[in-house]
């Protein structure tokens, strides 16, 4: 009963979840390539930098629904590579566990970008209008 009151938002809700995220990832990003809100800006062309460019061009991008699946692909590999390098760390034991080593959100933001680029931009992203678009101009 519960899901056929759900079912019928889940786009809505979809939204909501890719643009809160996507923004999200994109200040995250921002902090640390702008240094604000006391984040530490790293040197440029460092993997860090590098990262952050990544966190703020593809937070972008998922936000807006444009080549959404490239970009929260690059954004889970990213945030994948986040959590083994600098919060575990190939240590075994109770170091292996987010609580513990403080990378719940990096593993957060791997999984949840792992699903959205499954799922793609739906019907409310700008891949949704290219692709009417280029069904218009007889594109597809």
């Amino acid at each position: 009963m519960l899901t056929r009151h759900l079912q019928p938002r889940a786009d809505v809700v979809y939204v909501l979840l890719r643009v809160a995220f996507g923004l999200l990832f994109t200040f995250h990003g921002a902090q640390k390539l702008f240094g604000l809100f006391g984040g530490h800006q790293p040197p440029v062309g460092s993997q860090l930098w590098i990262g952050a460019v990544i966190e703020v061009a593809c937070g972008l991008a998922v936000a807006a629904g444009l080549w959404t699946s490239w970009a929260a692909l690059l954004a889970s590999g990213t945030m994948a590579v986040a959590y083994t390098q600098f919060h575990w760390r190939l240590q075994l034991g109770a170091n292996l566990l987010p609580a513990v080593n403080k990378g719940e959100l990096a593993v957060l933001y791997a999984l949840v970008f792992l699903y959205i680029a499954f799922r793609g931009g739906g019907p409310w992203s700008l891949d949704a209008l290219r692709g009417e678009r280029a069904r218009a101009a007889g594109g597809g």
